[in-house]
């Protein structure tokens, strides 16, 4: 088992790692809205998931994976109307690339993020 961590995505908030790394597979864990220098990008859900999307991206590639080997993802919004644009910028991420997904709507998420985005990757 390997702790990830890169400058290029934000620390984590709290008591866990970016990612973990165990048996060619990576643990991404959630990613809001922060920038590297943990700054919150706030404005708009469509900012926000695309600084998600860029954050995700960065652990990925500091584990030795990346977007196109993502095996599942779990997408947590806050507004169900959000999906849709969502979606369609999650698409446009990830290209010809389809992972297995999960979309939760909750009440509220860290830092009042309007998406979060979690994944589990391969490793090659």
């Amino acid at each position: 088992m390997k702790i990830v961590s890169t400058k290029d995505a934000p620390a984590a908030i709290g008591p866990y790692s970016q990612a973990i790394t165990h048996n060619n597979l990576v643990y991404a864990s959630g990613q809001i809205a922060l920038k590297p220098d943990g700054s919150f990008v706030g404005s708009g859900v469509a900012n926000q998931a695309k600084r998600v999307f860029e954050n995700l991206k960065a652990v990925l590639e500091a584990s030795g994976s990346g977007i196109d080997k993502v095996l599942k993802t779990t997408l947590f919004l806050t507004d169900i109307n959000d999906f849709t644009l969502v979606n369609s910028l999650y698409a446009e991420f990830f290209g010809k690339h389809k992972p297995a997904r999960s979309t939760i709507v909750v009440k509220q998420l860290p830092k009042n993020a309007l998406v979060e985005l979690e994944a589990i990757a391969a490793i090659d």
